[in-house]
């Protein structure tokens, strides 16, 4: 989801923290009387047991699935009908539950999203006086899932109904007969409606436009829970900030809506020729071929009763998405359509659709949503050729109610965007392809798994946007850091969403996560052996259910090094960074030209690599780097430097690439 309220880079240094007495060093050795007092401790940084368990045949010790590593499955066939006058969506749902587990199931869980929007619900009694993105922002409706029926399907299709419990938005269905093991199926058939909420938790809702509402349709649907090797069911309520968890299948979709409404939806649509004029279906087949954005409903048609089928009061739209874990979609009588081919590595088809108002289309500067097209294609076609091939037939961006809301193959972002917030809320969302939706993790539990990698690729693709057009300044993770490890912020590894306050979710999911994966690709592991690394936890993973541990090995095993300091400091503790240059020596006192001795100090908790500059008094300047190895038992350390001329400064740092919070002993300077 975009984040609209990232935190503000402080400036000032924190202050205040009391300080401990020097460590006495280990192994005998007597204390330096001239050590600053510091708080770092180089067992607490390399300790050992980082990884809790080990290693079995779901989930390797080298962060890759085992070799019985299994996982259950929900083939849905959804149909829906949009009354746009009471916004109320009508729908069935038969799904097909395939148990791969080893285990049998006498009951089965569903999520009932929508119940969130209940003024009794968990999340809404949750909600701050002061108020929240998250819930239903006061609204007051007849909310939440109306479920008319629920019955089991024999495999002849005769149904029987079953009983079931509503508990807050999960329902629990009691099954007639136990559900087998290794690959047993179970056929639902659900009977439900709802009212649409105007603000969905940001996530969904109806904007109101001159030419009619705009409906965003998510969480419209009884949605299995997962089952897995974890955690069995995963039934955590929906309170509103946490996202979601959801199995793999294939998706049939009907969408029924007034026939002057144009639906969008996850997918490919299957029968063009039946909502479709025939105009049109010349300017989607000439779409289909261009690189350049094609018109395929103007702005000046949108008025235009023949640009919609006559003789018809409502219309049935047929979608199909395979080996996905959601599916959602957008209607209205006021959306502009338009479309480019996507270029992906292997050839295969797909493409880019954007629908939005006329209130989005500012042709005049060449901002707007007239570039959306144009920016959905860009960015999904950078991540396809560096990371892992798009796998969807089309890639939709619907301007709507939510200020930025992904789904497989389509997104919702704010009707008012333009220019390079457009850019930035399409690049994030579509990003979202493959952090959750190619690589499954639990985003209920870890936000920082989808959100914060998700953050790191789209720096990428940023910079790689029509030759830097909006490619920002270097960032100062010195600055940056230093508010990132702020003693009030929780750790990134926290039980969730749920448990942090509101005002530190663009921190501690985006931010700072995002940050970490940076420092690791430029500074501790390399370009080359980041990237290397990272394709293949995505490989591995793609269409799966990853947890924090199988990235984290992942990662180590495929680059080659232990990174159990930097998971502990970064991720699963909130340590600061706080390196100190105390002094230059000359192993001759008279003779500047035999060598120098410089001393550097951690005082901080956490240990990272070292770069320092070194500036003779002719004026020359050299790079010294250091490995985070320097304090796996030392909380100060001495090298030898190969000076041949008396040393003008030493600078840890100088490119501020780490994030170390005080600058203000980074510096020795000649007295």
């Amino acid at each position: 989801m975009k984040l609209r309220f990232m935190a503000s880079l402080s400036l000032a240094v924190l202050a205040g923290v009391s300080a401990v007495k020097a460590q006495r060093p280990r192994g005998g050795e007597q204390p330096d009387p001239n050590a600053p007092t510091t708080k770092y401790s180089y067992y607490d940084a390399f300790a050992p047991f980082f990884y809790t368990k080990n290693g079995n045949d779901q989930r390797a010790a080298t962060g890759e699935p085992g070799p019985k590593y299994w996982q259950n499955r929900a083939d849905y066939q959804l149909s829906a009908k949009l009354n746009d006058e009471t916004n109320e969506i009508t729908g069935t749902e038969i799904v097909t539950y395939t148990n791969n587990s080893p285990l049998k199931m006498g009951f089965v869980w569903m999520q009932l999203d929508q119940n969130l929007f209940k003024p009794d619900s968990r999340g809404s009694l949750i909600v701050p006086v002061g108020g929240s993105r998250n819930g239903g922002r006061g609204q007051v409706f007849d909310a939440g899932y109306k479920i008319k029926s629920v019955k089991v399907l024999d495999a002849k299709g005769a149904a029987t109904d079953v009983k079931y419990l509503v508990e807050d938005t999960r329902m629990q269905i009691y099954l007639p007969k136990e559900l087998g093991a290794n690959g047993a199926q179970l056929k639902l058939k659900i009977e439900y409606s709802f009212i649409s909420p105007d603000q969905g938790s940001d996530r969904m809702g109806v904007l109101k436009t001159k030419n009619g509402k705009i409906f965003t349709v998510a969480q419209w649907y009884p949605r299995m829970c997962v089952f897995d090797d974890v955690s069995g069911w995963n039934t955590l309520p929906y309170t509103g900030p946490g996202e979601f968890y959801l199995e793999y299948g294939d998706f049939d979709i009907n969408i029924t809506a007034p026939a002057k409404h144009i639906v969008v939806c996850s997918g490919e649509l299957l029968n063009p020729q039946d909502v479709y004029t025939a105009e049109q279906l010349k300017r989607w087949a000439a779409a289909e071929k261009s690189e350049k954005t094609v018109m395929i409903r103007s702005a000046e048609e949108v008025t235009d009763a023949g640009s919609r089928p006559q003789g018809k009061q409502e219309l049935t739209w047929k979608f199909r998405i395979r080996n996905a874990r959601d599916a959602s979609w957008g209607a209205s009588a006021a959306f502009v359509i338009d479309a480019a081919k996507m270029i992906l590595p292997s050839g295969k088809k797909s493409i880019a659709i954007s629908a939005y108002p006329v209130e989005s289309d500012t042709a005049k500067n060449g901002q707007g949503w007239r570039r959306s097209t144009e920016f959905v294609k860009k960015s999904i076609e950078y991540n396809s050729a560096k990371w892992f091939e798009y796998p969807y037939p089309a890639a939709t961006a619907v301007a709507g109610a939510p200020g930025g809301m992904e789904y497989p193959g389509i997104v919702f972002c704010g009707a008012r965007s333009s220019g390079r917030g457009l850019w930035g809320v399409h690049d994030h969302e579509f990003g979202h392809t493959w952090f959750p939706m190619i690589v499954g993790s639990n985003e209920r539990l870890y936000g920082w798994m989808d959100e914060g990698f998700n953050t790191f690729i789209n720096t990428l693709s940023t910079d790689n946007f029509n030759n830097g057009e909006f490619k920002g300044r270097p960032t100062n993770v010195q600055m940056t850091g230093g508010n990132y490890t702020r003693p009030t912020l929780e750790p990134v590894l926290s039980n969730g969403p749920d448990n942090l306050k509101e005002i530190n979710n663009g921190t501690l999911l985006y931010s700072k996560p995002g940050l970490g994966l940076t420092m690791l690709r430029e500074t501790i592991l390399g370009p080359e052996r980041f990237d290397f690394a990272f394709k293949t936890y995505i490989n591995r993973w793609a269409f799966k259910h990853p947890t924090p541990d199988d990235f984290f090995r992942t990662m180590e095993n495929a680059a080659g090094e232990s990174l159990q300091w930097f998971w502990r400091g970064w991720f699963v503790n909130n340590w600061r960074l706080d390196v100190g240059v105390r002094g230059v020596k000359y192993t001759d006192s008279t003779d500047f030209s035999k060598g120098s001795l410089i001393t550097i100090d951690n005082l901080e908790k956490m240990a990272m690599p070292v770069i320092l500059e070194i500036k003779t008094k002719s004026g020359k300047t050299d790079r010294v780097k250091l490995p985070v190895e320097i304090w796996m038992r030392n909380v100060s350390w001495t090298f030898k430097y190969p000076s041949t001329e008396e040393i003008e400064s030493v600078t840890y740092d100088p490119d501020k690439v780490l994030p170390d919070f005080n600058p203000a002993n980074n510096v020795w300077t000649k007295k």
